[in-house]
């Protein structure tokens, strides 16, 4: 593997996610609706990108070819988890409270020693 010896620069990071959704307006529900990202564009009912503190996009989803679609079944390959890094305690606890006043349980969390994790099936 050559990249073994020729390392990506430390400075990357990875600028957003972008998920095939079956119903565009629930994923709306939640993402925007519970988390609170904000939408920055939206193409019909295809597609929206949505965003924190006015980043061109975090998130992608869209129905381009999933509307209407099942959930994976268990052992397919594909993204497992994305995750969210919340700036401080107190907004992750806003976040847990938004997520439970909905009616979304957690299903664990963590201490990863750089952050806390809190994890959620939607």
């Amino acid at each position: 593997m050559s990249g073994i010896n020729n390392p990506i620069d430390p400075g990357t990071r990875i600028g957003h996610v972008h998920l095939r959704v079956a119903d565009l307006d629930r994923a709306l529900a939640f993402y925007q609706g519970v988390l609170g990202f904000q939408i920055t564009q939206k193409l019909g009912h295809s597609a929206a990108f949505l965003s924190a503190g006015g980043y061109h996009h975090h998130i992608g989803l869209n129905t381009w070819q999933s509307r209407n679609g099942s959930p994976p079944p268990p052992g397919s390959t594909g993204l497992y988890h994305f995750a969210i890094l919340l700036p401080t305690r107190r907004a992750l606890a806003e976040t847990v409270q938004r997520l439970l006043q909905a009616g979304h349980p957690l299903d664990g969390a963590a201490d990863h020693g750089v952050s806390e994790a809190i994890y959620l099936r939607v």
